[in-house]
């Protein structure tokens, strides 16, 4: 194969303020959805994690089959999906529409044979399936309203456990799975159920703040174990057993993440994540291999070591939640990217590793970013600002200074003197400092822009690409492109400023050669979407360069070659749910060069290609 992914660096769980989210483990991974993509993250090695993309609706919540070999994910209309999570092609082996509404949780049964779906159904809130066949195998029956949670008994004789909006846990046995008793102990919503891997006992957690323990197999009630002290004082969001069922950790609005020891029934570690909205703790897994994984409302994944004497996460795992709508390489080994919630973040490909810039960044969608002299990097956002981020002891972080554009920035570039050239709605401003130095008012509408040296070049919505001169003070035209064929929406320039690559709306790409200011090539023609980055790779900022890489909306990144334009690479699907961003992390090196593409899934990815 002409390319390789070299790395997967994933996105973080989409969380919602006051709504529980599933969590599920296997060994060391955890599972989660975010938006239409199912995300498998590896804990040893973040860069080793994968993605699953066959939902086309918005996905709710994923599980891990009892031998890891499968996993089950649904989605907002009801529609659950089994798949394979070992093969490279993670092919359905079963896909069903078990309840006609949203899925908010799902359980295996410890045979992997059967599975219970909980949600807010039009007809019912749950229904047992077998897997194999997807016909029903009983009836999950007695609640009022919506179905928070699930769990399902291990150990024959069957039982399931569901919790829901009307504040009651139905206990139910099986198989098939019928109603048994109403269990009353909450007085608000039951946020989570789960059984002791022992299936000797379960565990329920409620918007109360309460947590309870109930008999497993009878499904009496045990003992409340928020009567003890240190109990939480906020909603309690989710809930997770150890693998020897001696120990529960729970989440919590309040914040904290506490560990109860089951027999003493006491609070046997208490974590304080922060204070705020953003610290609320709305999920929670125990992973085989011992890692506490505990979910923020900000997305952030605080994982935690009961063997250490701390009450703060042992490391925290950042990462988008949104789409990643601008990125930009960063110095040494370290890309950035802005996502479309107005959050940056730093990559490090060495230690593989993802973090938020620090400091007060951009309230709404990034929608440009660019590199600058001495390591600095700037960045634009639909809160109509453009920051700067500096690298400090290997970190990034913003500064105190910003600009206040003239209009909503629509893209962002740079060039080495320190300016940068801002697109707004009507008017191209240059800044240098957090100072506007010059500002143009052109008679097109500019959609795109890209410079290098003192060249800039301006696409625009009328297909043409203006090319202007810029001497440290004021840009003057020196002559207009023509063959895109619809407005350009990617443009850029190459150091050494002898080419010029635009691509448009309609997935055209055209190379032009600045010494004899014409097109070079329009036959770029394979995308089937709107052209959203373009990339170009050069050995060396003094050489010419020697081959291009585009991503769109289709998906797709393509690389083609400039010195044989009949040549190219296809990577298709690489950026599911739509590219924004590609750009070059490395130049050419025995024939291979590596580049990254982003996109829509919050994920970002690190490619090996053999060059065309």
């Amino acid at each position: 194969m002409s390319f390789t992914r070299t790395a997967l660096y994933p996105c973080n769980p989409v969380t919602t303020r006051g709504v529980s989210t599933k969590l599920s483990s296997h060994q060391d991974k955890i599972i989660y959805a975010n938006g239409r993509t199912i995300v498998i993250h590896d804990l040893k090695d973040p860069a080793s994690s994968r993605t699953f993309s066959g939902h086309a609706q918005s996905t709710t919540v994923a599980r891990f089959s009892p031998t890891g070999f499968y996993c089950a994910s649904a989605d907002a209309t009801g529609l659950v999906k089994i798949w394979d999570t070992i093969g490279e092609d993670q092919s359905v082996k079963w896909e069903y529409r078990i309840i006609s509404g949203r899925v908010n949780d799902l359980a295996w049964d410890g045979e992997s044979k059967r599975m219970i779906a909980v949600g807010d159904g039009r007809d019912k809130f749950g229904r047992p399936i077998i897997v194999d066949t997807g016909a029903s195998c009983g009836e999950i029956t007695g609640h009022a309203k919506v179905i928070n949670a699930v769990s399902i008994r291990h150990q024959r004789p069957y039982r399931a456990a569901t919790g829901g909006d009307d504040g009651l846990i139905i206990f139910s046995q099986g198989v098939p799975y019928k109603y048994d008793k109403t269990i009353r102990t909450h007085t608000k919503f039951v946020q989570d159920v789960r059984y002791a891997p022992s299936g000797d006992v379960f565990a329920s957690v409620g918007s109360d703040f309460k947590v309870f323990l109930y008999d497993g197999k009878t499904g009496e009630t045990l003992v409340e174990l928020t009567g003890a002290e240190n109990a939480h004082n906020g909603s309690v969001m989710a809930c997770s057993w150890s693998g020897d069922s001696k120990s529960l950790l729970t989440s919590s609005l309040d914040c904290t993440v506490k560990l109860w020891d089951v027999e003493s029934r006491k609070v046997e570690k208490t974590w304080d994540i922060g204070k705020g909205i953003t610290n609320q703790q709305v999920g929670c897994v125990w992973t085989s291999s011992d890692d506490l994984v505990s979910l923020s409302l900000s997305g952030a994944l605080n994982v935690f070591d009961k063997r250490e004497n701390k009450d703060r996460p042992s490391r925290v795992l950042q990462a988008p939640q949104r789409a990643i709508t601008s990125a930009v390489r960063g110095p040494s080994h370290t890309f950035i990217a802005g996502s479309a919630d107005g959050r940056t973040f730093y990559y490090d490909t060495s230690s593989h590793s993802i973090h938020a810039v620090e400091g007060e960044g951009h309230t709404n969608l990034v929608s440009g970013l660019a590199a600058g002299p001495n390591e600095h990097l700037y960045s634009s956002g639909f809160d109509d600002r453009v920051r700067e981020i500096e690298p400090s002891g290997g970190t990034f972080s913003f500064t105190q200074a910003s600009f206040s554009a003239s209009s909503q920035p629509k893209a962002l570039t740079g060039t080495m003197d320190g300016t940068l050239f801002v697109v707004g709605i009507n008017i191209i401003e240059a800044i240098r400092s957090n100072q506007r130095v010059f500002e143009l008012a052109p008679t097109y509408v500019p959609s795109a822009i890209g410079a290098a040296g003192n060249t800039v070049a301006i696409g625009a919505e009328d297909t043409k690409v203006y090319v202007y001169a810029w001497d440290g003070r004021a840009l003057s035209q020196s002559y207009v492109l023509e063959g895109n064929k619809g407005p350009v929406t990617a443009i850029a320039v190459s150091p050494s400023g002898e080419h010029i690559v635009a691509g448009d709306s309609a997935g055209k790409i055209v190379l032009f050669g600045t010494s004899g200011k014409a097109k070079i090539t329009d036959r770029w023609a394979h995308h089937t979407a709107r052209i959203a980055s373009l990339a170009l790779l050069c050995p060396s900022t003094a050489e010419s360069a020697t081959h291009v890489a585009s991503i769109s909306l289709d998906t797709n990144v393509y690389i083609y070659s400039i010195t044989n334009i009949s040549k190219y690479v296809a990577i298709r699907g690489a950026a599911p749910g739509g590219g924004s961003a590609v750009f070059w992390l490395e130049s050419q090196r025995n024939g291979k060069g590596e580049l990254v593409s982003a996109g829509a899934d919050g994920c970002a990815r690190i490619w090996e290609v053999s060059l065309p």
